[in-house]
């Protein structure tokens, strides 16, 4: 810009009239140019004038400069043609330590909550707990009466003892222990109908006899007296005790009146019925009483067997002859359809009850009641919800972890947890989801804490902050984040790679895809080599294999002092 020169102090001049001079001798006189035009007449400015003049002068010259400079950058960018991607930018690879580390928060819940609801309609008859009790597995809450719960047990149980009734029936047992005779017979799967005869079961480990004796010993004759009893055909001779006395009129073809005694006796193996057997008593004077004939044998016991349900024969101990004992099955019939009845009912009874014990409520778990809804003489609703606990001695949070870290958490780990309060607690892994949730490039993994919570100062609801070091590696290779790239190599294939310095081509180098740009090549003396990478935090990562302690790692490009501008960036597969 030209220098203006400001004087620093201006006269207005006027014009003014010629003076006389005195005649001057012609060596005297000036000598003059042949012709010499006037000069003009100044017009001298003020000093503000100036001030603004040379201030419109400096803007003129400002916005010149820019609008070059504006020029110049477009056609720099636009038409300069410079490959120049400015100087390369380098560090060392250094020994040293680096953590991995999840934060977040989570939302503090109670391990455990039960809610108690009403399971029939009904009528509150006595309340024994308010909000803010403590209480105890089992300790009881409110009772509840409801006319239509009681009348629901009372009709499953009746038809739970229908189906028992018609199940035991499915199998036909030995009312006392003797022998079968006249035996039906029954092969497996045949359909046995209900009231099929089946067997005579008889007891023959004692037999009876009935005789008649005459009236004229009816005083002599009593309930308990011992007698002979004789069987001529085998030779046996027994004694033998009066069970009855039936005070029957008995007519004899000769006109006498007698009365029947039943004698029973035990068999000793060799007797059946319908032996002819006679026996004799003794009156009061020792002389003998005779019956009026002989009689026969008869079993003590006989009972006709037949079936008091139908279905197909599932098993079978029907033998003739055969000896079973009381209670002994001997026909066992299968029935589907009384199964599935039987499984039905029992589950309608098992509701009936359990919606009665309901009605006399006792607390599900330990725990604190933070709501009661329910007041004595009150009506209930079947669904309603009348009265939670919340066990809060231990508490669960949920954290999220990522799938760069969820690796490290294992069931068991400890983890730091604050409020904003400043109050620590102390949390222990007890679940890790197997399940990520997407989202955002990466997965998240639920992860659950429990935190004790003995002095209760935790509170539901409570948000808390979470720090955790997922993993650590110490004395370890680091270089900066940015130092690590992803490229491909000449097969299109996705490589890590850091580009190290070095005097030659190290043999692990790769060559890259010829649109790999924006990257020191071997000209530069860095070669890119593959890494494994370990943890990484945004600041730096733990190189594994590939770099030494010393290698120097291009970073990027950074300014040209050539041409004042950035480096370019580089092109990642």
């Amino acid at each position: 810009m030209p220098d203006v020169k400001t004087p620093e102090t201006e006269e207005l001049k006027t014009e003014q009239a010629p003076e006389q001079v005195p005649e001057q001798s012609p060596e005297q006189a000036p000598k003059q140019d042949p012709w010499e035009a006037p000069s003009p007449k100044k017009r001298v400015r003020t000093a503000a004038e100036k001030k603004k003049l040379v201030k419109r002068i400096i803007a003129v010259v400002v916005a010149a400069a820019l609008l070059g400079g504006i020029i110049f950058g477009m056609w720099f960018v636009v038409f300069r043609e410079d490959d120049s991607l400015g100087m390369i930018y380098a560090e060392p690879a250094y020994i040293g330590s680096i953590q991995s580390t999840v934060e977040g928060s989570g939302n503090a819940t109670a391990k455990e909550t039960s809610t108690v609801t009403i399971p029939a309609n009904g009528t509150v008859e006595q309340v024994m707990v308010a909000q803010g009790d403590v209480v105890s597995a089992g300790q009881p809450l409110f009772s509840v009466y409801s006319q239509t719960a009681q009348e629901a047990l009372a009709a499953a149980q009746q038809q739970m003892g229908s189906i028992n009734d018609k199940l035991a029936n499915l199998t036909l047992r030995a009312p006392f222990s003797g022998k079968l005779l006249e035996v039906t017979e029954f092969n497996p799967g045949d359909n046995v109908g209900e009231g099929s005869a089946v067997a005579t079961l008889v007891n023959d480990t004692r037999l009876k006899l009935s005789l008649y004796f005459s009236y004229a010993y009816e005083d002599q004759i009593r309930v308990g007296q011992t007698a002979e009893v004789s069987v001529p055909a085998v030779m046996y001779a027994g004694e033998g005790t009066v069970e009855e006395i039936n005070k029957v009129s008995f007519i004899t073809p000769e006109g006498g009146v007698y009365f029947e005694v039943v004698i029973a006796f035990p068999n000793p193996g060799t007797l059946t019925a319908e032996m002819e057997a006679s026996a004799v008593l003794t009156d009061g004077d020792g002389e003998p009483i005779y019956p009026y004939e002989q009689s026969e044998t008869e079993y003590y016991e006989s009972r006709s067997l037949t079936t008091k349900a139908g279905g197909p024969l599932v098993s079978s101990r029907l033998l003739n002859h055969a000896r079973v004992s009381e209670g002994e099955a001997l026909l066992t019939m299968g029935s589907e359809s009384l199964d599935e009845q039987l499984a039905a009912a029992q589950e309608r009874l098992n509701e009936a009850q359990a919606a009665v014990d309901a009605l006399n409520a006792a607390a599900p778990i330990d725990g604190t009641v933070i709501s009661c809804t329910i007041v004595e003489g009150g009506e209930v609703k079947a669904g309603d919800a009348v009265v939670t606990i919340q066990n809060t001695t231990v508490m669960t949070v949920t954290i999220q972890v990522d799938d760069r870290n969820i690796g490290f958490i294992k069931l068991g780990d400890t983890i730091s947890l604050s409020d904003y309060n400043g109050n620590s607690y102390m949390g222990t892994v007890t679940n890790i989801a197997m399940q990520g949730e997407a989202g955002q490039g990466m997965s998240t993994f639920p992860v659950t804490l429990e935190v004790d919570n003995f002095d209760g100062s935790l509170y539901a609801g409570v948000w808390l902050n979470y720090s955790v070091i997922t993993s650590q590696s110490d004395d370890c290779v680091l270089v900066p984040t940015t130092a690590v790239k992803s490229v491909l190599d000449t097969e299109g294939n996705k490589q890590t790679v850091v580009f190290v310095q070095r005097p030659e081509r190290p043999a692990e180098a790769i060559d890259l895809d010829p649109s790999i740009t924006g990257v020191p090549g071997e000209a530069d003396g860095y070669y890119p080599v593959p890494v494994t990478t370990g943890i990484f935090d945004p600041k730096q990562v733990e190189i594994v294999t590939g770099v030494e302690m010393g290698d120097m790692v291009f970073i990027n490009y950074t300014v040209d002092p050539g041409n004042g501008m950035m480096g370019g960036g580089m092109m990642i597969g």
